[in-house]
């Protein structure tokens, strides 16, 4: 079967951090075809068939402007017809191409869990279930990072591949979301009784890709976890060679993410806590003030930001 992922040039601008870099290809059986949307920083990932495919759309660095149509050129040259998008919160890197989308594209179906979601037209609940062909989707409300995140579990009925989960900003590969508009309770709620209790054979979708900052402070968590010592090397090989690390699995987190560690005595060592909410607050407090990567902007960027230019993106957060 041929691949579902198009020959495309690399276009011609400065590099952007790692990590944007999104999600890769799931495995594809049946009618089920997953890709990424490889346009160097830019990537989304498809399911559904020759008739119809949706979307999880892919978050958007701030310069990158033309992400809708380089996805339309996706769509146009597999021949297929996008019927629907799945956003997980209304954060402008993760929702902002969905304007434009349902302007070139009417009739096209936009779910989400929150108002604020750009044209959203079907809004989803907790344990609401979504059929595309023999593609199914459970929709899985995962307030903290925002008020109205969502997350999406994928499976294709009678296959042989693992299921997928699409975690936006709420779990990452050894890590998880700030808690901008929640609390850790909820995140505690959302990792261990939520996403959690999923198969631990899911493969783990997230939003960003910030897996060597992730797994450098789990090391620094538990530095005698041989498990995050093993996956922070094979990290930094794929990073150096611009390689994704995405995705991983649920079974492999529950290793090494120290987020979903909180019942173990090495990770309550290291926060001075033992209920499994205030491990969890403390980790959260010491990962937003670990230390930052060392990121080289482009003049062009630095000019940018001190001219203000990224300020109205910025705001929408």
């Amino acid at each position: 079967m041929p691949s579902f992922v198009p020959s495309l040039r690399k276009p011609k601008m400065p590099p952007w951090p790692r990590s944007q870099r999104g999600p890769v290809p799931l495995p594809r059986s049946g009618s089920l075809l997953c890709a990424t949307l490889s346009l160097w920083h830019l990537r989304g990932c498809f399911w559904g068939n020759r008739a119809q495919c949706g979307c999880v759309p892919p978050p958007l660095p701030a310069q990158c402007h033309s992400g809708p149509f380089q996805l339309l050129e996706i769509v146009r040259k597999e021949d297929v017809v996008l019927k629907a998008i799945l956003t997980t919160h209304h954060h402008w890197d993760h929702a902002r191409g969905n304007e434009e989308l349902a302007q070139l594209l009417p009739g096209l179906q936009v779910f989400g869990a929150d108002e604020r979601v750009g044209a959203l037209t079907h809004r989803v609940s907790h344990g609401q279930e979504l059929a595309f062909g023999s593609i199914r989707v459970r929709c899985l409300f995962t307030p903290c990072h925002t008020s109205g995140h969502m997350c999406y579990f994928m499976w294709e009925d009678d296959s042989p591949d693992a299921p997928a989960l699409f975690s936006g900003d709420t779990l990452f590969v050894g890590g998880c979301g700030q808690f901008f508009e929640g609390t850790a309770e909820q995140m505690l709620t959302n990792l261990t009784q939520i996403l959690g209790a999923l198969p631990r054979d899911t493969k783990v979708f997230c939003g960003h890709e910030c897996t060597v900052r992730n797994l450098k402070f789990a090391l620094k968590v538990e530095p005698e976890n041989e498990k995050v010592k093993e996956k922070l090397a094979w990290a930094k090989q794929r990073d150096d060679e611009d390689l994704p690390t995405v995705p991983s699995t649920l079974e492999e987190e529950f290793l090494y993410n120290p987020f979903l560690r909180v019942t173990e005595e090495a990770v309550q060592r290291f926060t001075g806590r033992t209920e499994p909410v205030e491990v969890l607050r403390a980790l959260r407090s010491q990962r937003d003030n670990f230390k930052k990567p060392k990121e080289r902007l482009n003049p062009q960027a630095v000019l940018a930001f001190d001219w203000g230019l990224f300020e109205p993106f910025l705001e929408k957060k």
